[in-house]
């Protein structure tokens, strides 16, 4: 499973992007199962942040959902957190 996190906004309006692969992974199924939860609750389209808040495309095997702070589910908020964390 690829999994691809985009983050755009915030003060500065640097633009973020890391991904990880879980393929031979150890974790892999705590990271589809994440990842799966957060495809649930993204939206198909991006929805309206707050002034100088993050805005977020997660990608999963081609399937693109949108997330903005403040309104991020804890799955969401994990799954964005790891993958930017220790993704390429």
């Amino acid at each position: 499973m690829r999994i691809q996190v985009r983050r755009t906004g915030g003060f500065a309006g640097i633009e973020r992007f890391a991904e990880v692969d879980t393929a031979g992974r150890a974790d892999a199924q705590e990271w589809h199962a994440l990842a799966e939860q957060a495809l649930a609750a993204g939206r198909g389209t991006p929805p309206v942040g707050v002034p100088d808040g993050f805005s977020y495309q997660i990608t999963v095997d081609g399937t693109t959902v949108y997330a903005a702070d403040p309104r991020l589910t804890d799955a969401e908020r994990k799954l964005i957190t790891r993958v930017l964390k220790e993704g390429a």
